[in-house]
C-alpha cells in the first residue's frame, strides 16, 4: 500500500523550470518503481519518465528527453520531476505513479496515483 502526494506545480514562462516532488508513504518505497505522467487539456494522459526503485534505471518520452531529468530519494521517500526548457506543450496536470513491476510506460500497469499537481507554461 502506497499513497502518492504530487507538489510543486505553478505557473512559469516559457524557458523556464518548475521541480516537481512526489512524496510516497509506507517503509518499502524503495521496491516500488515510480513514473511520472502527464495530460495536456483536451488530450490523452501521456508518459514523461520513470525510475526503478534503487534509481539505477531511468527512462523518458520522447517529448521530454534532454529537458526533464527523474530523481529519487529513497530516505524521504520522495521522487523528483526536475524540469527544465518548459514549452507551452508541457503544460498538463502531472500525475506520479508506483509499482512494484510495472511496465514503465504504460500507465495502466501502475496501481498507486497521486491527485496531480498543475504546471502551466506561459508562451
Amino acid at each position: 500500500q502506497v499513497r502518492l502526494v504530487e507538489s510543486g506545480g505553478g505557473l512559469v514562462q516559457a524557458g523556464g523550470s518548475l521541480r516537481l516532488s512526489c512524496a510516497a508513504s509506507g517503509r518499502t518505497f524503495s521496491n516500488y518503481a515510480v513514473g511520472w505522467f502527464r495530460q495536456p487539456p483536451g488530450k490523452e494522459r501521456e508518459f514523461v519518465a520513470a525510475i526503478d526503485g534503487n534509481g539505477g534505471s531511468t527512462y523518458y518520452g520522447d517529448s521530454v528527453k534532454g529537458r526533464f531529468t527523474i530523481s529519487r530519494d529513497n530516505a524521504k521517500n520522495t521522487v523528483y520531476l526536475q524540469m527544465n526548457n518548459l514549452k507551452p506543450e508541457d503544460t498538463a496536470v502531472y500525475y506520479c505513479a508506483a509499482d512494484l513491476n510495472p511496465v514503465y510506460d504504460t500507465d495502466s500497469y501502475y496501481a498507486y496515483w497521486g491527485q496531480g499537481t498543475q504546471a502551466t507554461v506561459l508562451s
